[in-house]
């Protein structure tokens, strides 16, 4: 495991191959380029709010024709999966925006200056009160890539040492434990929440839980 403060490296593990493409050592192939041209002939912000950025691009299509693709821009997040002995730490929350109390992992934005592992490392501690002994990044990808300019890393956490809580004034959650056998099974349980089922799935994958 690598140390809170360490970097996460991923743009080092990409090197340019000799037909052009480019090769993500982490993702174990190559990052395919696109079959045409997709000019941006127009760019515009609509909305803008310190916390996301709203607009569209115009777009040339590969037909001639041209369309206008709406986005939304939001800061990197990080997703926390915490194993404690045999049990996954989760927070127990209500999110205003679907008006559902949820059970998720510990997550947040990723701060200016912040790899995934370092901003995984200070939401666990903020959120949980556990600081880890070792922090490493599962994953990162784009999300919602149809309408979202947003990505999110999953990292996993161990050796949870316990601290002071530091929540932020908008943070109103409680803090519990599942058997990591169960895992799964209550991430799936209604209301159901996309990072905490992604994040449960690939440290199994890589045999983390």
């Amino acid at each position: 495991m690598s140390d809170p403060e360490d970097g996460d490296g991923r743009d080092a593990n990409r090197e340019r191959s000799d037909d052009g493409s480019t090769t993500d050592a982490a993702a174990d192939g190559p990052v395919r380029e696109p079959d045409h041209d997709w000019p941006v002939t127009d760019r515009a912000t609509e909305y803008e709010t310190g916390w996301y950025t709203g607009g569209y691009d115009r777009v040339e299509q590969p037909d001639g024709t041209e369309k206008s693709y709406y986005w939304a821009e939001l800061p990197d997040a990080v997703v926390v999966v915490a194993r404690s002995g045999d049990d996954l730490v989760l927070v127990d929350q209500y999110r205003p925006v679907i008006g559902e109390q949820c059970l998720e992992l510990p997550a947040g934005i990723v701060e200016d200056g912040e790899s995934f592992t370092t901003a995984g490392a200070r939401e666990l501690r903020e959120e949980t009160g556990f600081d880890p002994a070792g922090i490493s990044l599962i994953e990162d990808f784009w999300c919602s890539t149809g309408v979202l300019r947003h990505r999110r890393g999953i990292v996993f956490a161990e050796g949870l040492e316990p601290v002071e809580r530091k929540l932020d004034g908008n943070e109103f959650l409680s803090v519990t434990t599942v058997p990591i056998d169960d895992a799964l099974a209550v991430a799936r349980r209604q209301p159901a929440n996309d990072a905490t089922i992604e994040g449960i799935l690939l440290a199994k994958e890589d045999g983390l839980l």
